[in-house]
């Protein structure tokens, strides 16, 4: 079932991973920075940190996230938009958004659901801009 390496839609997984690290840049650099900054208990004009890590990390786990997403998409022979909209759903909510409110409630987060519904949003819409992209090239 997962063997699928030759079938993966290379195009794709990298027109999809700079669209989701774009995606990432915009939802958190540009549309909710003020509300992400106090999600995590900062002053809202807070800039972000530009260590190497801050910087490579969330393109990293895009890549990751973006590769991940077409070997299912292979392996569950996604050929339909619909289908390819669920399987985004399906994993931008049941797993990516899932994890994130876990993560998200622990002492360290003064406003988890705050930063759950941030990160979680763009997790979402991030799964389905992967997933049409995944099935459009």
């Amino acid at each position: 079932m997962f063997d699928v390496l030759g079938d993966l839609n290379w195009l794709g997984i990298l027109v999809g991973f700079i669209a989701l690290t774009l995606l990432g840049g915009l939802w958190f650099a540009v549309l909710f920075p003020k509300a992400y900054n106090r999600s995590l208990g900062r002053d809202t004009n807070a800039k972000a940190p530009t260590t190497p890590l801050f910087l490579a990390g969330p393109p990293l786990t895009s890549l990751i996230i973006t590769f991940t997403s077409a070997i299912l998409f292979a392996a569950l022979n996604i050929d339909a938009y619909g289908d390819a909209l669920l399987f985004g759903l399906i994993v931008g909510f049941g797993y990516l958004t899932a994890n994130t409110v876990t993560i998200a409630i622990n002492p360290n987060f003064p406003r988890p659901l705050l930063y759950a519904a941030i990160s979680g949003s763009y997790n979402i819409v991030g799964s389905l801009v992967v997933s049409t992209i995944l099935l459009a090239i």
